[in-house]
């Protein structure tokens, strides 16, 4: 059990019933890896203070699911949809989406790409004024990734991903996600860049660090990115996390009033909430 959130006031009307349950929407978050001089490092964003959700708060790459991510006409190196369902615990159109969404966000939010040549090829440095065209063009939505990599004759490496957890935002909340969270190693020859949108200030922290300064107020998280820092901070090397076997369940905050405070706690969801599993088109704005 965690402490009282700074919105109990919003939690109590939930567990009076005066809160509208909002249907969550599908998202992908990706936690870039490295290996650094003081041990497992990882790549956070700090969201402005002005977003409507997750204000102030540091964050990994990611983000909403498009209806253009289930484009089954991707390119694809990897294992199939089916396979990444069976570990994602969706259907197969919904995977192949997330998968996408995992590898365009974590473009659109760092600069770092996880395609190839059709020949095989890595991405190298993606940091040229037409890399940049794309990459803006994406996050306006005036091209697909799919659309993106066909006319770069690229194909997305849904091999270099490994699927990590599964958290949906509380009931309680305005706006509401279910996000599959994967890791990636930032591939050989590639950098992240300080594309800042959506965030005010993007950099590598060793994942260690990262929960000391949490811990003593100097670094806000939500909690499904603390527990990733958590679990991630059990491994010394990109290699040992990547190989970390994993069983992916649905997680979701929940509430309780323990002698008039609130309490909360994170319960395993055993049925997938209203709405859940399938691809939503993002609202308007």
């Amino acid at each position: 059990m965690v402490n009282a959130p700074p919105d109990a006031e919003l939690v109590r009307r939930y567990l009076r019933g005066e809160v509208d349950v909002t249907r969550p929407r599908d998202a992908a978050t990706v936690v870039l890896l490295r290996d650094g001089d003081r041990g497992l490092e990882t790549y956070l964003l700090r969201r402005q203070a002005a977003m409507a959700f997750g204000a102030g708060m540091h964050v990994f790459p990611g983000g909403s699911v498009d209806v253009r991510d289930g484009d089954a006409s991707i390119g694809w190196v990897g294992a199939a949809p089916s396979a990444w369902a069976r570990t994602l615990h969706c259907d197969d159109r919904l995977a192949g989406a997330l998968v996408c969404a995992a590898v365009r966000e974590t473009f659109e939010e760092s600069g770092v790409l996880l395609a190839a040549d059709v020949d095989g090829t890595m991405v190298g440095d993606t940091a040229g004024d037409d890399w940049e065209t794309d990459r803006l063009a994406l996050i306006d939505g005036s091209t697909s990734l799919g659309e993106f990599l066909t006319r770069r004759s690229l194909v997305l490496r849904a091999d270099l991903l490994r699927g990590w957890a599964h958290w949906i935002t509380p009931e309680w909340s305005r706006r509401r996600y279910d996000t599959r969270f994967f890791v990636a190693a930032v591939p050989a020859g590639q950098r992240t860049r300080d594309v800042r949108g959506e965030a005010d200030h993007v950099f590598w922290l060793p994942v260690a660090e990262a929960l000391t300064r949490h811990r003593a107020g100097d670094l806000t998280a939500m909690a499904a990115t603390t527990a990733t820092l958590e679990e991630l901070s059990r491994y010394r090397t990109v290699a040992d996390a990547l190989a970390a076997e994993r069983s992916i369940r649905p997680i979701m905050r929940r509430a309780l009033l323990v002698d008039g405070e609130v309490r909360l706690f994170h319960d395993t969801v055993s049925a997938a909430p209203p709405g859940a599993g399938s691809v939503q088109p993002p609202p308007a704005g």
